[in-house]
């Protein structure tokens, strides 16, 4: 098989087919609300899966896992497409199922998705968290940081963490970095918090996705459809975007230069593509367009599914070679912008008018020019889109289950792998932090204690001796006045009493009058000798 038919006009003239070995030359399915581009994208993942090549699609409203199954005969659509089928010439038309296996970021309808917050990179998470460019610096610095210090990133714990390192030690690493301000850290933690609450911490941790359980094919050559279930991401769109292109950022990084192929190693659809550039600032953009320009070189196709044609920017939008275009509504300017933009990337045809055309397109058909084996762009054509082999709606709850216990991948991500990584290096490093300030805190606190006692004891033995030398002041001075007191007493002692007083008083009167008359009668003795003589 070298070509997949995508339709052809009534009667089966004039068959769109898109050739294989121009399949990584891209792109797009455009076209409004209820206009078939479901059914189309359907068909195409069918004939690349026919044709051995893998393919991976975002499965937004969940009609898409009816590739799983095989349509049945007792579905309403059955006569429209039965109809169709006959219209076309498509005579070989019959339902089959194809071989598919499911994913989902959040584990619930698929096997789990997960990559590392290393892996995913600064630009991206900036992207996923809408940080602006000084917060982007700073998250770029926490990584920068990590890998310096070998710490692996490989949840948002551990980004978390790494954060709250860097905010601690901002003055150290602005000096080497450049400026790191807590409240630009702070902003981060907040879209973290944010990220978490959206379901975004399931995508970040082990076992990392491997891209090879994506390119494989079945017992009977077929390639494997990868199905991711979008319904619910669809509600963190900046998630859903941010995922895939991520997913695209591996497969270019992963997988080895191949050139161009006679057929692709894997096709990759990216339904709602408008999501993917809603408000991406330049850096993003222009990641966006080297991939583009550069996974075509690994094998892989890209196929924009997206309501505008203008929602895709120009410098991606001239790298889609293979397009196809459902009808549009020109009810507003921009609408008319659309049409007329559509009308003008198409190679004329002579016998379509296509900017009325697309205007007038029924549902099913479609407004198709593709890359032919010499690379130059077919003619627009106007066809009818072939009629899908498969479901076209969901699967029931049991019927996903019994597909997931049953493919290849088994049960290789069902388990969430939580190895050592910064968060609990980190962790480790701030207890030993923590145990050796408290050791110094305890160690300055005894010494605060000791020379505390030490001035307590001095205090005591200075009041001590002050005690001491009031004591033998105060003995002292009793010791003299207890000998005056002796004295006194003594002086006391030595006193006369007063009968001793008057025994003197009478003994110094009687001396005094024998003194007399012994002195009178000396005198008259004296005298009379005396005068006798005479």
């Amino acid at each position: 098989m070298s070509s997949i038919v995508i339709g052809a006009q009534v009667g089966g003239s004039h068959p769109q087919q898109l050739e294989l070995s121009r399949a990584n030359r891209h792109g797009l399915i455009a076209g409004a609300t209820g206009t078939g581009k479901t059914v189309t994208l359907q068909g195409i993942v069918e004939g690349f899966s026919a044709a051995g090549v893998p393919t991976f699609v975002a499965d937004v409203k969940g009609d898409l896992a009816g590739l799983a199954m095989a349509g049945s005969p007792t579905s309403k659509l059955h006569d429209i497409f039965a109809a169709r089928a006959s219209e076309i010439g498509q005579g070989d038309w019959q339902y089959h199922d194809n071989p598919v296996q499911f994913w989902d970021l959040f584990g619930e309808q698929g096997h789990p998705i997960r990559t590392t917050v290393s892996e995913m990179g600064p630009l991206l998470l900036a992207r996923l968290m809408n940080l602006n460019e000084v917060q982007e610096g700073v998250l770029t610095i926490a990584f920068h940081v990590a890998d310096k210090d070998g710490l692996l990133l490989l949840d948002l714990d551990d980004l978390q963490a790494m954060l709250v390192s860097c905010g601690e030690r901002a003055e150290e690493l602005t000096l080497e970095y450049g400026n790191i301000s807590k409240p630009s850290v702070g902003a981060i933690q907040r879209s973290l918090l944010q990220l978490r609450s959206q379901g975004g911490d399931r995508f970040f941790g082990e076992p990392a996705l491997d891209l090879a359980d994506f390119l494989g094919k079945d017992d009977q050559g077929r390639g494997v459809v990868n199905i991711l279930a979008a319904d619910k991401l669809m509600a963190s769109p900046r998630l859903y975007s941010t995922f895939l292109l991520w997913l695209l950022s591996e497969l270019f990084e992963q997988l080895p230069e191949v050139g161009d192929l006679p057929v692709p190693k894997l096709c990759f659809f990216f339904d709602e593509a408008h999501l993917l550039f809603d408000d991406a600032p330049p850096a993003l953009l222009e990641k966006v367009e080297q991939v583009v320009r550069l996974v075509r070189s690994k094998g892989v196709g890209v196929y924009f599914i997206t309501q505008n044609p203008i929602d895709i920017p120009d410098t991606i939008a001239g790298q889609l070679g293979n397009r196809v275009q459902h009808a549009l509504r020109a009810f507003t300017p921009r609408d008319q912008a659309a049409v007329k933009s559509a009308a003008e990337t198409f190679r004329p045809n002579p016998d379509v008018d296509v900017a009325s055309a697309i205007t007038e397109l029924k549902v099913g058909e479609a407004l198709v020019s593709l890359l032919q084996p010499d690379g130059a762009p077919s003619p627009v054509e106007r066809i009818l889109i072939k009629a899908p082999s498969s479901r076209v709606g969901p699967l029931s709850p049991q019927e996903r289950a019994i597909i997931i216990s049953t493919d290849a991948v088994g049960a290789k991500y069902d388990t969430l792998v939580d190895r050592t990584s910064a968060e609990e290096i980190l962790a480790a490093k701030g207890a030993e932090a923590a145990a050796a300030a408290a050791a110094e805190k305890a160690a300055t606190e005894a010494e605060k204690a000791a020379a505390l006692r030490a001035k307590e004891e001095a205090r005591a033995a200075k009041e001590q001796a002050r005690l001491d030398a009031a004591a033998l002041r105060e003995e002292e001075r009793r010791r003299r006045e207890a000998e005056r007191e002796e004295a006194r007493r003594a002086r006391e002692a030595a006193k006369p009493s007063a009968f001793d007083k008057a025994v003197q008083s009478a003994t110094r009167s009687a001396a005094s009058s024998i003194g007399r008359q012994l002195g009178n009668q000396l005198l008259r003795g004296i005298l009379g000798g005396l005068l006798k003589g005479r």
